[in-house]
């Protein structure tokens, strides 16, 4: 029995009942010509999700990602450093002098999952300098994204890939030409190192890299690109700003600049936040009617789960229709 069948026979229930529809949903909107937005926010790929929504990536499935700066990079740490990577089953009884002690052997834990600085961190700062310094010493700038493909694009690590990089999803989004929107890239790994590297004057100055204001504006033209023959869908895991980010486009364009656009089409999230804790990432969809954003007849759903079960459960149910 395959993913959608068993999914279609038991998932018939509450949060079981919302991803399955949630699922169809997603089938249906591609089936009628239209494109879908993924946005990632939490540890998602150090929870390497990237083996399921790679493969949704390649097969069309996705057409844009939206995600923190911490998932864009993770991923190609996990590509570099997998066998470095430590797994701490036992977290949640970890003592203040263990996690000293993690700290100690260059250990940066994420749940159960420890990123090594030095084989991860460290050797793609490393990687990046260099190209952060070619677009300094020529007067260029490049959105976060980009310097990711112009690392894989060099050849560079082609040699130190410890997983197949068929699973790493920023692989995939690089093979398919997808644009991927980090808003708030500085709080990131990367983006601390980056501000580091200026101030060390390694680097002469902060603009090489692209704002989050001009991920906006290009947010603006590729949603009006994506929505002239059809609708775009978002699929949001998790909250924060990688989903208040992108779904705010739809109200810039139509009440900030006054122009006719689609509201989207399709919205679905996993989430584990409580609406009556007044967070946004918790706002139910009808919420989002208020704003603008989704439409009284728009398809929406939220499943109240762990992000790590059930996309890849949603991935596979998409894949196999």
């Amino acid at each position: 029995m395959n993913t959608r069948h068993f999914m279609q026979r038991n998932f018939r229930h509450f949060n079981a009942a919302a991803c399955r529809d949630a699922a169809e949903g997603w089938v249906k909107h591609l089936q009628a010509g239209n494109k879908m937005l993924v946005t990632l926010a939490g540890a998602m790929s150090t929870a390497e999700l990237g083996i399921s929504l790679a493969e949704m990536i390649r097969a069309d499935k996705v057409h844009g990602i939206c995600c923190t700066g911490a998932n864009l990079e993770e991923d190609i740490f996990n590509l570099v450093a997998h066998n470095h990577y430590k797994r701490i089953p036992n977290y949640r009884y970890l003592t203040t002098e263990d996690e000293k002690i993690l700290l100690d052997h260059g250990l940066n834990r994420v749940t159960d999952t420890c990123i090594p600085e030095e084989e991860a961190m460290r050797k793609i700062e490393s990687h990046l300098l260099r190209l952060w310094q070619k677009a300094d010493l020529s007067n260029q700038r490049f959105f976060p994204y980009e310097y990711t493909y112009q690392l894989l694009e060099s050849g560079i690590l082609k040699d130190e890939y410890q997983i197949d990089p068929k699973d790493s999803w920023v692989i995939a989004a690089w093979q398919k030409g997808l644009k991927i929107f980090t808003p708030g890239w500085e709080d990131s790994t990367l983006g601390n190192m980056f501000v580091s590297q200026v101030i060390k004057g390694n680097i002469s100055d902060t603009n090489i890299m692209k704002s989050g204001l001009e991920q906006m504006q290009m947010l603006v033209k590729w949603y009006q690109e994506n929505t002239q023959n059809g609708s775009l869908g978002f699929f949001q895991i998790g909250g924060g700003i990688a989903g208040d980010f992108p779904i705010c486009v739809v109200p810039l364009i139509q009440q900030d600049l006054k122009l006719p656009c689609k509201l989207w089409g399709y919205f679905a999230q996993i989430s584990d936040s409580t609406t009556s804790y007044g967070s946004y990432s918790g706002a139910v969809p009808n919420e989002k009617i208020t704003w603008g954003k989704l439409d009284i007849d728009t398809p929406s759903y939220v499943i109240e789960s762990d992000a790590t079960i059930v996309a890849p459960l949603i991935f596979n149910y998409v894949l196999e229709s």
